[in-house]
């Protein structure tokens, strides 16, 4: 299943504040969105009227920096179990270590 970037970095936003947000069920003409497309930022609705909608930049700036945070993951954990497999070994980071072993 593929990660909902938006909602993860929606959750960011507004903290303090469960369920701040919902989706439009009805475009401005008053049409039903289908489920697969109400789950975009021009859809979001406030259910907090103490809540502020980020602005698009803002939360495309937040699943860049999760999605940023994953490579670097990733990337340490190929590094690390390069360095495991190779026959000279080296000290791994601790960001390889926390990637193999989340410690």
């Amino acid at each position: 299943m593929d990660r909902d970037y938006l909602q993860e970095a929606l959750a960011h936003f507004n903290i303090g504040k469960p369920q701040w947000y919902g989706w439009k069920k009805e475009d401005n003409n008053g049409n039903k969105i289908p489920n697969n497309q109400r789950m975009t930022y021009e859809n979001i609705v406030l259910n907090d009227s103490t809540a502020t909608l980020p602005s698009k930049a803002d939360v495309d700036a937040k699943i860049q920096e999760i999605k940023d945070a994953d490579t670097a993951r990733a990337n340490a954990k190929t590094s690390a179990i390069n360095k495991l497999k190779g026959a000279t070994y080296s000290a791994l980071t601790d960001a390889e270590a926390k990637a193999l072993f989340g410690a």
